[in-house]
């Protein structure tokens, strides 16, 4: 199974909010060509473009209540997700770590994975229901909970992994491979450290590219040298 993580992209929604479905659709569409692949696919659905629980901590705010603001943020971005999927014929489920039984299921591991084995996308949303972890740490464990080959780590207009910020620093270096003690002993922002943790102790390996060429996801999973890869 493929595990594919991404977070909508955070600046646009802020600055029209008219350009959201467009940029969801755009990512729906890539998703569709992996599906056609007949590959299995779990994504994991972040909330940074609509509410950040770290950034309110850090202007006073309570970081627990923070948190779970940010997880209901991802459950709005997972039905956006969903929607635009079923528009283009594919077949969806929205599991939640958080209970709201009226707009999504429960997260069962059995079910998420029979979900698969019917040729349905699941989209998890929620976190993992605890404040204090980010999404990189619900992907990965996800991934590891559904038996994934490889988790990808979608990124926002950045191609891989730097040795610093590249939109700061335009002689940053990208790296081609790395491990994930690399991650950690380096202190590189790619991946928080629980979710760095994680993947070293399950030897789950990711690749971190660029969501926002079209065509990156579908070139990711045939193979392709693209971004960086990431291994235990």
């Amino acid at each position: 199974m493929d595990l594919i993580n991404f977070v909508l992209p955070y600046s646009k929604l802020f600055k029209d909010i008219k350009q959201f479905p467009k940029t969801v659709l755009s990512i729906a569409k890539q998703i569709k060509e992996v599906y056609e692949l007949k590959v299995e696919i779990g994504i994991v659905v972040g909330g940074g473009n609509i509410w950040r629980g770290k950034t309110a901590e850090d202007l006073g705010m309570d970081r627990s209540q923070a948190d779970y603001m940010g997880m209901l943020a991802t459950i709005m971005n997972g039905l956006a997700v969903q929607d635009a999927l079923e528009h283009l014929g594919v077949p969806s489920r929205v599991l939640t770590a958080i209970p709201c039984n009226q707009v999504a299921e429960p997260y069962i591991r059995r079910r998420a994975i029979r979900h698969l084995e019917k040729g349905r996308v699941c989209i998890f949303v929620g976190g993992i229901g605890n404040p204090y972890f980010s999404t990189d740490t619900a992907s990965i464990l996800r991934a590891t909970e559904i038996e994934a080959n490889i988790a990808l780590m979608a990124k926002n207009n950045v191609d891989g992994v730097y040795d610093s910020d590249p939109r700061k620093n335009p002689d940053a270096k990208m790296y081609d491979e790395l491990t994930f003690q690399d991650i950690l002993n380096l202190n590189l922002g790619v991946m928080d450290s629980t979710a760095a943790s994680l993947c070293k102790d399950n030897k789950m390996n990711i690749v971190v590219f660029n969501m926002n060429k079209p065509g990156n996801i579908k070139r990711v999973v045939l193979g392709e040298k693209i971004g960086t890869f990431v291994h235990s």
